[in-house]
């Protein structure tokens, strides 16, 4: 919208989602979308009986590098950099790494997403309308028909390829902090098969979002995991370990949509997507005016980019388009790139820390790969 192609940070020929089919790929299923070579390769060479992907949230590839010591374990063992998917978030990033699916593909856009065939804006995976305390029967209704997926790990499962296992402090196999999380990584790799096991940590996000990504109380949860993935990778055997993130943060500051009544006229409903990658959608007739007045008020802090543009240039991805991806998107999404500032419209909760924004420290995320293979 100020007159030039947009750019288009995330590699989709090497990002999480590429990570994730090289896994696919290594377990004898199909990917949809393509691998890291080099994955490939130390895979098949080494022939792991166990594959491990640790998934520390937010844990953004210049903020490990800034929070430990050149020679810690974690960063020695960073074979490279990699980019997140569009947005830098937990709901598109995790669902593509469970998937192999980039977000155009699997429908997970962002935290708050609107799902037409209901006319709401839904927290995905919470279940709720945006700023509602309470699941939304409507949208539990279609939810199956819409943004239902098999994981990897209950791929390979289905079809006999080997043991699926995630890992997560809330669902599927559950465990209680990190000292369980890893304890029960190393009970699973010491089973007999060949197997794959994906564990999530909410970690350092949620304490990121609280006080920051450079703050002492991250930095201490940042050494804790790079102390302890040492000391895990020490018992394991005949294992290839990988740790990874979704994203990284920013320290941001808040813009209030409800200072703005003229902005807030022009809206046919709340926002969506986040708050540092922000979907609008505009009353017919008002798109002229919006844009006129947004570009006025945050043009020095977000880009704006019309629906077309956002589609022709592949933002969410490529691949086979899911069939509501085109009505979540808005008539115009907005993109913080070096900004430190977030959009809050209603049903937002303000935080100190964000991510989903277009800053290196947000979309670059880490590749570790511990060889416990021999």
């Amino acid at each position: 919208m100020k007159g030039y192609k947009m750019k288009v940070k995330n590699n989709y020929q090497e990002c999480i989602t590429n990570f994730a089919c090289s896994i696919e790929k290594y377990f004898g299923l199909t990917p949809k979308n393509n691998t890291l070579t080099y994955i490939d390769k130390l895979l098949e060479e080494k022939k792991p009986e166990n594959v491990v992907v640790i998934l520390f949230d937010g844990l953004g590839s210049r903020i490990l590098d800034r929070t430990l010591e050149e020679d810690s374990f974690l960063r020695k063992h960073k074979y490279k950099e990699i980019t997140t998917v569009f947005p830098a978030t937990t709901t598109a990033a995790t669902t593509s790494m469970r998937t192999g699916l980039n977000p155009i593909e699997h429908g997970y856009l962002g935290w708050n997403v609107f799902v037409q065939p209901i006319d709401k804006v839904i927290t995905l995976y919470l279940n709720k309308e945006k700023g509602k305390e309470t699941e939304d029967e409507n949208f539990l209704k279609i939810k199956n028909q819409f943004y239902s997926f098999k994981s990897i790990p209950e791929q390979i499962e289905e079809k006999n390829l080997g043991k699926g296992i995630e890992l997560f402090p809330f669902q599927k196999i559950i465990y209680h902090g990190l000292d369980d999380m890893l304890k029960k990584i190393k009970e699973e790799s010491e089973k007999p098969g060949k197997k794959y096991i994906y564990a999530y940590d909410d970690e350092p996000d949620h304490t990121m979002h609280e006080y920051g990504p450079d703050s002492k109380e991250v930095k201490k949860l940042i050494e804790e995991r790079n102390v302890k993935v040492e000391k895990l990778s020490e018992e394991l055997q005949n294992t290839m370990l990988f740790v990874i993130a979704d994203h990284g943060h920013k320290k941001v500051k808040h813009i209030y949509l409800k200072e703005y009544p003229d902005i807030l006229s022009t809206l046919e409903r709340t926002t969506s997507l986040e708050q540092r990658a922000v979907s609008f959608y505009i009353k017919e007739g008002q798109e002229e005016e919006f844009k006129k007045l947004f570009n006025q008020y945050f043009g020095s802090d977000f880009n704006l980019y019309s629906k077309e543009e956002v589609i022709e240039n592949n933002l969410f991805g490529v691949g086979e388009e899911h069939s509501l991806f085109r009505s979540s998107l808005g008539e115009f999404l907005a993109i913080a790139e070096d900004s430190d500032k977030c959009i809050i419209a209603d049903g937002d909760i303000p935080l100190t820390s964000h991510h989903a924004g277009y800053s290196d420290d947000e979309i670059y995320i880490p590749l570790i790969i511990i060889d416990k293979t021999s």
